[in-house]
C-alpha cells in the first residue's frame, strides 16, 4: 500500500472500515490519488478522520449520513471558522469521491454551508525595517547552522516565498543567470517561479554556500545532528522553532513566525513606493499581506493628545 498513504492517512475509520474492503481502499485512495500537496494531504487527513469518528457515535452505517449530520458536526465543531470551513472542503471532496466510487448514493456535505468569513488583513505579525536588520544581524556567523539560519531567513525576506518554497530549493536552485544570481521556486499548484536574488540574500546564501560545500543536488537549507549537516530537508516546524529561537535571543518577543518574514518583505517592499502589482517574474501575493495602512492609522490615533 501506498506509504504516503498511510503515513497521512493514517488508519481507516472503523465506519469506513465496516462498510467493506472497497470502502476503506476507495477512502485512502483518495488521500493517495487526488490531493498532491503534502500538506494539504495531511490537514484533510484530519478533518475527514475526525468527522467520521465523531459519525461512528450518531450513525451505524456510512450510507446513513445525511446533511443533518454534518450540519450538527459543523455547529458542534470548536474550531476558528478557518479551521471549519476547511474541515468542510475536506468531507465534501471526500464524498464526492465516495460517490464517484459508487460507495455512498450521495453527497451529505454537498449542501451544508460553512461559516461566512471575510478576511480584509491578515493576522501575521511583521517586523519593522530596525527589527528585521536586527534580527540578521544578530545571528552568530562563526558556525555553518549560524550561515544557514541567516540565510533562511534572508531568502524569505526578500524573494516573498512561502517556506514550503523555500525549504524544497536544492542548490542548484541558487543559480547564475547573467551577472546575478537567481533563486528557482515550487510554490503552491505547482506552479514554479524564478526570482531575482537582493543582494543581501546574495551574499548570505553565498557565504553560507561556500563554507557547507554541497552538492547541487542536495537539499539548500538542510537539518543539523552534532554541528553537522545531515542532508535531510528542514521541515516547516523546525524552521518555526529556528526563527522563534533566534528571535529571542535577538531581544524581539513578537510572536513571529515563519510567514512573518514574507509578510515583512512585501510591507517594506509597499513602502517604498514599490506598486502592488510586482515585475512579472515574482511571484503573485496575497493582499493580506499588505500592512501600510496599519503605520498610517497609528499616526493619526497619535495625534489625540490628551
Amino acid at each position: 500500500m501506498n506509504t504516503l498513504t498511510l503515513r497521512y492517512a493514517h488508519t481507516v475509520p472503523a465506519i469506513l472500515a465496516n462498510a467493506g474492503e472497497n470502502a476503506a481502499t476507495k477512502f485512502l485512495e483518495f488521500f493517495a490519488a487526488r490531493i498532491r500537496n503534502l500538506n494539504t494531504r495531511a490537514a484533510y487527513a484530519r478533518a475527514c478522520s475526525q468527522f467520521l469518528a465523531w459519525c461512528e457515535q450518531h450513525v451505524a452505517d456510512l450510507r446513513l449520513i445525511t446533511p443533518m449530520h454534518v450540519a450538527a458536526y459543523i455547529e458542534q465543531h470548536p474550531g476558528s471558522p478557518q479551521t471549519i470551513k476547511q474541515h468542510l472542503a475536506a468531507i465534501r471532496m471526500l464524498f464526492d469521491y465516495l460517490v464517484i466510487s459508487q460507495i455512498v448514493p450521495t453527497n451529505p456535505a454537498a449542501p451544508v454551508k460553512g461559516p461566512t468569513h471575510v478576511v480584509k488583513r491578515g493576522k501575521t505579525p511583521i517586523l519593522s525595517v530596525e527589527d528585521a536588520r536586527k534580527l540578521l544581524d544578530s545571528i552568530p556567523t562563526d558556525s555553518l547552522q549560524g550561515l544557514r539560519d541567516r540565510a533562511l531567513i534572508s531568502v524569505m525576506l526578500f524573494s516573498f516565498a512561502r517556506v514550503s518554497a523555500v525549504l524544497g530549493m536544492r542548490v542548484a536552485d541558487f543559480y547564475e543567470n547573467g551577472r546575478r544570481r537567481w533563486f528557482r521556486l515550487l510554490e503552491k499548484g505547482g506552479k514554479h517561479h524564478e526570482v531575482p536574488v537582493h543582494h543581501k540574500a546574495q551574499d548570505y546564501v553565498t557565504e553560507y554556500l561556500e563554507k557547507a560545500g554541497f552538492q547541487p543536488n542536495a537539499p539548500l537549507f538542510q537539518t543539523f545532528r552534532k554541528k553537522k549537516p545531515t542532508v535531510r530537508t528542514m521541515s516547516r516546524s523546525e524552521a518555526y522553532r529556528m526563527i522563534r529561537r533566534r528571535a529571542i535571543e535577538a531581544g524581539i518577543f513578537a510572536p513571529v513566525c515563519c510567514h512573518s518574514f514574507r509578510a515583512t518583505g512585501i510591507t517594506i517592499y509597499l513602502e517604498s513606493k514599490g506598486t502592488w502589482r510586482p515585475p512579472r517574474r515574482l511571484p503573485r501575493t496575497t493582499k493580506l499581506y499588505d500592512r501600510t495602512e496599519n503605520q498610517l492609522t497609528l499616526d493619526e490615533i497619535e495625534k489625540i493628545s490628551v
